[in-house]
């Protein structure tokens, strides 16, 4: 049988099921709805209860969170010397935890072998709200705590300071206290800068070269070693523009992990009567004065200079028993003669031009300085002594920048510890004349030609200097058995570009030395090794057919044998 459906009934029929679906729907987004509003319900509990309960932000969190990441410090090629990163710290709640403390404490001494299981136990039953744990944790280590599923123990990210080279040039450095701020060194010199969100993309640039600085530790604390130093001292400076090319002082330490107060930088806060190195210095404040208009000129060593109830006496071996012109007095080291001509330069004039030179002040540079011993008065011995290093005290610094004066025309700069760009290096003052410095540096290359200086050569690098070997200062007085040991030295002397100053205080004798502990045996190699090691890299290429013209000095050279003590 056949059913007919009329048109307007199947218009009935499919309007209803529309209406069924449009039902359907509506429960649909109903339950959604109601969904929704529940899910925003439970998360307005949540914020509800951690607004009632959640204990605010303490003092250290908030301090954490304003400390500001350090600008990066890099040496003159960029190389980073001390940079900040992201580290990881360990903290714990004691009054929060939940596991037993005695098994705890066991795991976390496990893990973190810094204090033993009975500090870790004294800690979590101490009852307090927050201690730390471990600072500058590594990652694996953070894991490995992590994985003990201890809640109330926490993992904080913070800024943290890492100098990447360990403890290399950690006194030019400095480092950085509990709070982050710079305590010594270019730390605490650049603080401002290094924290200044606006210029902390920018990274400061040292003047120092990482490559030489090594080579100067290494080598300085090789000699220390070998001579068992008490200390050793050393520094590089470029004499054109006051740059401090490398600065080492032994014992050092490592700023990324401070214990204690670190040793003072003995380049610039300890001073020393640097003896013999003086001698050159005197004798270019006798060209400059005057009192020398003759390298010929010939002063009375025939015996011992009786000044008062003081005697001067010449360096046991050293004695020529003659008199000696101004090569020989500096070739032989003589006492007597240095302080003969330092006599006739007389106390105002020899104290101006140490005065020019700085040596009545701290050393000009931005990090902390020593002030030297400046002699209480100046009487005829005083200014005697002073020209051949005893009796006042200076920084191995303050003798870098004399000498780098001395070579460089007579211009004496402040020192720097900062990158200076091409043509911006200070202007610095006059201290003695173009004529002068030239003779000096004729004279230096002679005394390690023919002279004290002898074992400071670097084939190649044409270096002149002068040695010096001093008592040291001991209770007020003098220790017969210590020296300080100090070589001055310039290369390459006809064209000078650095000076380099070593120094070690108080070594021992050994059989590399034949058991003397003089400089020219202690240190003048440590220089002669250090500008073999560096002098390519800096930029002077060894040439053993250029030198510095000494043809006018040498036949004042006297060639015969030494006359015996007391001959005329």
């Amino acid at each position: 049988m056949i059913v007919v459906v009329a048109p307007s009934a199947r218009r009935r029929r499919s309007g209803g099921g529309r209406q069924a679906l449009v039902a359907v729907a509506q429960v649909r987004l109903m339950i959604l709805s109601l969904l929704f509003g529940f899910g925003m319900l439970v998360v307005i509990g949540k914020l509800a209860l951690l607004a009632l309960w959640a204990e605010p932000a303490t003092a250290r969190d908030i301090a954490a969170a304003l400390v500001p990441v350090r600008g990066d410090i890099v040496d003159r090629n960029g190389a980073p010397l001390a940079r900040s990163i992201d580290a990881w710290s360990i903290a714990i709640h004691p009054d929060k935890v939940i596991a037993d403390k005695g098994e705890l404490a066991q795991k976390l001494a496990a893990l973190i072998p810094d204090q033993p299981a009975s500090r870790y136990y004294a800690l979590l039953n101490a009852g307090g709200s927050f201690a730390y744990l471990k600072r500058r944790a590594m990652p694996e280590l953070v894991d490995a705590v992590n994985a003990l599923g201890e809640p109330a123990i926490e993992f904080q990210r913070e800024p943290d300071r890492l100098y990447p080279q360990s403890g290399m040039a950690a006194h030019v450095l400095g480092y950085l206290d509990d709070q982050g701020r710079g305590v010594s060194g270019m730390e605490k010199v650049l603080e401002p800068r290094l924290a200044d969100p606006a210029q902390r993309g920018q990274p400061v640039a040292l003047s120092i070269d990482a490559r030489v600085q090594a080579a100067m530790e290494s080598e300085l604390g090789n000699a220390m070693t070998a001579f068992q130093a008490q200390g050793a001292a050393g520094v590089m400076l470029d004499v054109a523009t006051g740059e401090i090319v490398a600065m080492v002082s032994l014992p050092s330490f490592n700023p990324n992990a401070i214990a204690g107060i670190p040793p003072r930088n003995n380049v610039t806060q300890s001073v020393y009567e640097l003896g013999s190195t003086f001698k050159p210095l005197a004798v270019a404040a006798g060209l400059e004065t005057g009192v020398v208009t003759s390298m010929s000129r010939r002063f009375d060593a025939t015996k011992s200079l009786q000044v008062g109830r003081f005697k001067i006496n010449d360096d046991p071996g050293d004695e020529q028993f003659r008199w000696l012109n101004i090569p020989e007095t500096l070739i032989y080291s003589s006492n007597i003669a240095t302080a003969r001509i330092a006599d006739e330069i007389g106390a105002e004039r020899l104290q101006a031009m140490y005065r020019k030179l700085g040596f009545d002040t701290r050393p000009a540079i931005e990090t902390d300085g020593a002030r030297p011993l400046w002699p209480s008065s100046w009487g005829r011995i005083t200014v005697m002594t002073t020209a051949y290093g005893h009796g006042i005290a200076v920084t191995p610094l303050h003798l870098a920048n004399a000498y780098a004066a001395m070579v460089n025309g007579g211009i004496l700069r402040p020192t720097t510890l900062l990158k200076v760009e091409p043509g911006k290096a200070a202007a610095g003052v006059r201290v003695m004349s173009e004529a002068t410095s030239a003779r000096m540096r004729q004279l230096l290359r002679l005394i390690v030609l023919r002279g004290t200086g002898r074992k400071g050569e670097a084939i190649g690098y044409r270096i002149g200097g002068k040695t010096g070997t001093a008592e040291a200062a001991s209770g007020g007085g003098y220790d017969k058995h210590r020296n300080v040991s100090t070589f001055a030295a310039a290369f390459p002397i006809d064209a000078p570009r650095y000076v380099v100053i070593a120094m070690l205080d108080s070594p021992k004798g050994n059989a590399q030395s034949f058991g003397l502990t003089t400089a020219a045996w202690t240190v003048a190699p440590v220089v002669s090794r250090l500008v073999n090691r560096t002098g390519a890299m800096l930029g002077v290429r060894p040439d053993t057919v250029r030198d510095i013209d000494v043809s006018d000095l040498t036949p004042m050279i006297w060639e015969g044998p030494k006359p015996k003590k007391g001959a005329e």
